[in-house]
């Protein structure tokens, strides 16, 4: 790096190397954390089962139902008449058509079935309770 120029006087050349690798770092930090920070927006205190199956998470729309009212599709909280809207753009692209409704405990079973209704006749291939297994 030349510091000095006769016919043009200094040169003051700014080092990026330290900002870009901070950038970067930062970067990586956001991308590891997110999904942690989104992978639940509202406690639902499931129920509990004797049995839990174990399936795989990936292509399974999760519909989250809290005891004060609140409703979250994959994340992203909804009003519960916007329930079928939501389900819609999501099961139009997903390959399984799998939904999991996740029900508080003091959540009306009249709810539960609104969503598992909506799902089923939107489409969906098949339809699920979210549970907690019972500690043995």
């Amino acid at each position: 790096m030349r510091v000095h120029n006769l016919k043009k006087g200094v040169i003051a050349d700014i080092n990026m190397i330290p900002l870009i690798d901070v950038s970067l770092i930062l970067l990586i930090i956001f991308m590891v954390i997110t999904p942690f920070l989104v992978q639940s927006q509202i406690q639902v205190s499931l129920p509990k089962a004797s049995e839990a199956s174990k399936g795989s998470d990936e292509n399974v729309i999760t519909v989250q139902l809290a005891s004060d009212g609140a409703v979250t599709v994959e994340g992203k909280t909804v009003r519960f008449d916007r329930l079928e809207k939501e389900l819609t753009l999501r099961l139009s692209k997903s390959r399984n058509k799998t939904v999991l409704v996740q029900a508080d405990r003091k959540v009306s079973i009249e709810r539960v079935v609104t969503a598992l209704d909506t799902a089923k006749r939107l489409g969906a291939n098949k339809v699920g309770i979210g549970v907690d297994p019972l500690e043995k």
